[in-house]
C-alpha cells in the first residue's frame, strides 16, 4: 500500500535560490523535450500512403520516445556544463513526465480518455521535482537529506509510522513557501473487518443545500469557503489588475492572491478531511452516489458545486476507509431523489421542490434524507458484490467468505 505525507520545508536564503534555479532549469529542459516530440509528431504523423495540404520532406530520424530522450542527458550535461549539478533521476523524471503527458494525448489514460494538447511551461508554471528512489536514513531528525542538494530543514508535524519505507520525495513550490511530499510503502495489508454491522451501514447524499444527509437524518452544514473568502479575493484581485504589469509591486500583490487562494483550499481540504473522520468512526460501510462532477462543474451551479469539492472529498472518503479496513461503496445515482425509499414507487419531482411526499405510501419526509435511504438501500446488495471480488485475492479471501455469511 502506498501513502503520502506533506511536510513544510525550511530551506535557508541560499537553498531557496537553488531550489528555484533548478525549477527553472527543470522548465527549459521539459519544454525543450516537448517541443522535441511535437516537432517529429507534425513531420510524421501522415500515413506513407497519404499527403498533407503543406507537403515537405521530413527529417529522418526515429520518434523520440522515453530511453531515446534519456540518452540525449549526458549530452546536455557537455553542452550546458550547469545541469551537472542536478541530481541525475531528477533529470530523468522529467522525460518520464513528457512521456506521460505526450501519451496520454495521443492514446489516452488507462479507461481511454485523451487530454488536450500538452502545453509548454511557464516559469511561474513549473512547481514541482521529483526524487524517484530515496535511501534508507535520508530523513534525520528534522533534516532531510537529498542527494546533490542537500541538507533541509523539515518541519515534522507528524511522525513516519513504524515499518514504513520513504521510497519517492517531490519538493514542490507553493504560495506560501515550500513543501516536501514523501511517498511511503507500507507492505502490510489492512484487513477488512471479517463481518459488517447492519446498523453500522449508512448511506450519504451530498448536496449544495446541505453538505450531506446521512440516511440516519444527520447532516453536515455546507461551509461555503469560497464564497466567504470572495470579499476578500475581490480586493486582492483588484489591486493586481491596477499595477503595471512586469513590476515588483504586481509581483507581490500576485503573491498575495496565491497565498488567498490557498488559504481557502487548505480549509477545504481539512474540512474533507474532518468530514471523512467523522463518518469513518461512526460507520463500517458508506455508500455515496457515483456522481459526474464534471459534467456538474459546468451547469449554472458550477461555482457552487466546485466550493464544496465533492469529488475531492468521495477521494478522501475511499482513501481512508482502505487504510482502515472499512469500505465505501458507490451506487447508481440515477432516480435516487425521485424512488420513494418506503415503497419503491417513482414520485417525480422538480428540482427545486425540497420535501418528499408519496402518494402511494404516504411517507413523507426532506427530499436529501430521501436520496440517502435510497442510496444506502442499494449499497446493501452491492456490498455482497464487492465481496465477491474480494474472494480473488488469498490473502483476504476469508474476510470476504465472513462478510458473505454475514449478508
Amino acid at each position: 500500500m502506498r501513502t503520502a505525507y506533506q511536510y513544510r520545508l525550511r530551506p535557508t536564503k541560499q537553498q531557496a535560490v537553488k531550489l528555484d534555479r533548478w525549477l527553472e532549469m527543470l522548465c527549459a529542459q521539459y519544454n525543450y523535450l516537448l517541443a522535441d516530440r511535437f516537432n517529429w509528431w507534425e513531420q510524421n504523423r501522415s500515413p506513407v500512403n497519404a499527403c498533407p495540404l503543406v507537403c515537405h520532406l521530413p527529417e529522418l530520424r526515429d520518434n523520440p520516445d522515453y530511453y531515446s530522450q534519456k540518452k540525449t542527458l549526458p549530452q546536455l550535461k557537455k553542452t550546458h556544463p550547469w545541469y551537472s549539478d542536478i541530481y541525475s533521476q531528477v533529470l530523468q523524471d522529467v522525460v518520464k513526465r513528457v512521456k506521460v503527458t505526450f501519451d496520454r494525448f495521443l492514446k489516452g489514460d488507462s479507461s481511454g480518455k485523451r487530454s488536450g494538447k500538452p502545453r509548454f511551461k511557464a516559469r511561474n508554471r513549473y512547481r514541482t521535482f521529483t526524487y524517484p528512489q530515496m535511501k534508507e536514513g535520508c530523513l534525520q531528525g528534522n533534516l532531510i537529506n537529498l542527494p546533490m542538494f542537500g541538507k533541509v530543514k523539515v518541519i515534522l508535524h507528524r511522525p513516519i509510522p513504524e515499518g514504513f519505507k520513504i521510497k519517492t520525495a517531490s519538493v514542490t513550490k507553493k504560495a506560501d513557501g515550500y513543501y516536501l511530499t514523501l511517498s511511503l510503502e507500507d507492505k502490510t495489508v489492512p484487513e477488512i473487518k471479517p463481518n459488517f454491522n447492519p446498523d453500522k451501514i449508512t448511506g450519504i447524499d451530498v448536496g449544495l443545500k446541505e453538505f450531506l444527509i446521512t440516511s440516519e437524518g444527520e447532516t453536515v452544514a455546507i461551509p461555503q469557503h469560497y464564497r466567504k473568502a470572495q470579499k476578500r479575493l475581490r480586493v486582492i484581485q483588484k489591486r493586481v489588475s491596477r499595477r503595471k504589469k512586469g513590476s515588483n509591486r504586481r509581483q507581490k500583490a500576485v503573491k498575495q492572491l496565491g497565498k488567498q487562494h490557498k488559504k481557502v483550499a487548505d480549509k477545504r481540504k481539512d474540512f474533507h478531511f474532518k468530514t471523512a473522520n467523522w463518518l469513518l468512526s461512526k460507520y463500517d460501510v458508506v455508500a455515496h452516489e457515483d456522481l459526474n462532477t464534471k459534467g456538474l462543474a459546468r451547469t449554472r451551479l458550477a461555482k457552487s458545486v466546485l466550493d464544496a469539492g465533492w469529488s475531492s472529498f468521495l477521494s478522501i472518503l475511499a482513501n481512508k476507509a482502505e487504510n482502515a479496513g472499512l469500505l465505501v461503496v458507490p451506487v447508481s445515482a440515477h432516480n435516487t431523489s425521485q424512488d420513494c425509499s418506503n415503497c419503491g414507487e417513482k414520485v417525480p419531482k422538480k428540482l427545486h421542490i425540497r420535501w418528499h411526499d408519496c402518494p402511494n405510501c404516504g411517507c413523507s419526509l426532506d427530499r436529501d434524507h430521501n436520496a440517502a435511504i435510497n442510496i444506502k438501500n442499494r449499497a446493501v446488495g452491492q456490498s455482497v458484490l464487492k465481496a465477491q471480488r474480494l474472494l480473488s485475492n488469498s490473502r483476504i479471501g476469508c474476510e470476504a467468505h465472513t462478510i458473505l455469511a454475514s449478508s
